[in-house]
Formats: structure tokens, C-alpha cells, sequence
């Protein structure tokens, strides 16, 4: 069965860091892309950034230069470093994957976790 879990999530004031992760259980990992989304309340869900098998990876415009997607193999794990962060940020975070990279980004995903709460305080 596979199963991604976040966590990590919290509450953080403006101009602070988190860092969530996303661990991945049921299939091959390192021959998947991994890709962060979120969810702000009364927004669609968007993407956030993604990392693919080779590690090659991409970002919203909105979270260039500030969030870091990285990933441990041996840990079946994923992680989103978040700095500068703002209010704006708010939102529920979710991951997925897909081997399709592309795919992924454009938000295809047959697995997704149940997402991890960040709040953002101005």
C-alpha cells in the first residue's frame, strides 16, 4: 500500500524557517519524482516545487529563493526548507509523486498525503 506522510508543519512567525518532510512507504522511491503543494483557505490548491529522480528540481515563482526541496533516498523522504517565510504562505501543504516529473508539476498524482498545517503570523 502506498502511503506518503507529511509532517513538520506548525506555526512560525514572518521572516522564519520551517522545514516539513514527506515520507514515502509502499514502492520504489528514489525512481519517483517527489512534489510539494499547497492549499490556502478559499484557494485551489497550487504547486509549490518538485524534485525529481536525478534530483533536478522546480519551483513556483513565488517560493524562488526562499524554499529549498531536497531528498534523502535512504530515507524514502522528502523535505521543503522554507525560509523568509510569509503570512502568505498559509496554507496546508501536501506532497505527491509521480514518475512523469512533468506530470507531477502540472499537479497529476494517483497518491497524495494528507497534508501538514503551516501558519504563517504577521
Amino acid at each position: 500500500q502506498v502511503q506518503l506522510v507529511e509532517s513538520g508543519g506548525g506555526l512560525v512567525q514572518a521572516g522564519g524557517s520551517l522545514r516539513i518532510s514527506c515520507t514515502a512507504s509502499g514502492r520504489l522511491f528514489s525512481t519517483y519524482a517527489l512534489g510539494w503543494f499547497c492549499q490556502a483557505p478559499g484557494k485551489e490548491c497550487e504547486f509549490v516545487a518538485a524534485i525529481s529522480w536525478d534530483t533536478s528540481t522546480r519551483y513556483a515563482d513565488s517560493v524562488k529563493s526562499r524554499f529549498t526541496i531536497s531528498r534523502d533516498n535512504a530515507k524514502n523522504t522528502a523535505y521543503l526548507q522554507m525560509n523568509s517565510l510569509k503570512p502568505e504562505d498559509t496554507a496546508v501543504y501536501y506532497c505527491a509523486d509521480n514518475r512523469d516529473g512533468p506530470a507531477l508539476v502540472s499537479g497529476v498524482s494517483d497518491y497524495w498525503g494528507q497534508g501538514t498545517q503551516v501558519t504563517v503570523s504577521s
